[in-house]
């Protein structure tokens, strides 16, 4: 019997696919982005990165980590930043391409939160919330050492957490989201309403390099984007009264351009005496920890 399994991570800029041993280890990983396109076309890339990871090896389970909102109970994911995507049959569609074997479903937010308490930054807390800082805003929770995925299974999607009452429309329905401040195509379509002139595929990425340059647009960006997420974190820490906070993804890799404004903002907004010792550390994991997670759904990492 293998101990192999099967982890794929599936969000608004990339799907991956690699296999991960009872270790953690990640194997043979394969990565693509994530087409613009029809429902079955997106879904065929997904099929694709199936076939290039496992190339006709069996497995002992499959982990799927997903972007949300999910409905892990029934298998379903409508990704808001994944459009062609609307109550998806996403565990039932793999499962019929490894069957045999269990299949599990978490948010990506979730699996990030669960890679990085098993193997990454998050190790030894018991009461942590794990965002992915990217395209959106995800988030996941563990408490008590355990994941928390709540009745659905989108418990801390910290993104939807609003911090700016009469903001700009969100993809949910709602405004002001974090995640309307801090994803990555937002902070550069706020940048360029500000006059910053930059390439028509500018992304976050490009704009980090501005900000670090000087230019001072670009580092308002961040600052207003590292505010948002701060914010977001208290608010969630008050909540379920957190020890620790992992922040990845690739708006994250900008290190203190977001960091250093999250650490003020939590500096002004934590005041309760219970919040005093919340930490925050960057994720250890990289663009592994949604790929080690969702294994960790079948390993029990």
């Amino acid at each position: 019997m293998t101990d192999l399994v099967l982890a794929l991570d599936v969000g608004g800029t990339k799907i991956a696919g690699a296999l991960v041993d009872r270790s953690g280890a990640v194997q043979r990983a394969v990565r693509v982005g994530t087409p613009r396109a029809t429902t079955e076309q997106t879904w065929a890339a997904v099929v694709g990165v199936v076939e290039q990871v496992l190339r006709g090896e069996g497995v002992a389970g499959v982990g799927i980590a997903c972007a949300g909102p999910v409905d892990a109970p029934a298998g379903t994911v409508s990704p808001i930043n994944v459009p062609a995507w609307r109550d998806f049959p996403l565990r039932d569609r793999v499962a019929d391409l490894v069957p045999g074997v269990p299949v599990e479903l978490a948010g990506d937010g979730p699996c990030m939160a669960l890679g990085e308490h098993w193997l990454g930054a998050g190790r030894g807390s018991r009461f942590m919330v794990g965002l992915v800082v990217s395209t959106g805003v995800g988030g996941g929770l563990v408490l008590g050492g355990r994941p928390f995925g709540g009745r659905t299974g989108n418990a801390g999607h910290i993104g939807h957490v609003v911090v700016e009452p009469d903001g700009e429309p969100c993809a949910c329905g709602g405004r002001g989201c974090a995640e309307t401040v801090a994803g990555g195509p937002r902070m550069v379509d706020w940048a360029r309403r500000q006059g910053w002139l930059a390439p028509d595929d500018a992304d976050a990425a490009v704009l980090a390099a501005a900000a670090l340059a000087g230019e001072e647009v670009p580092r308002a960006a961040f600052e207003r984007a590292g505010r948002a997420v701060g914010m977001a974190v208290a608010a969630t820490a008050a909540v379920v009264d957190l020890d620790l906070a992992v922040i990845g993804g690739g708006v994250a890799q900008a290190g203190e351009l977001l960091f250093g404004p999250v650490r003020r903002t939590l500096a002004d907004h934590c005041g309760l005496s219970y919040l005093d010792g919340l930490r925050v550390e960057a994720a250890r994991l990289g663009g592994q920890a949604g790929l080690v997670g969702a294994a960790a759904l079948v390993l029990g990492g």
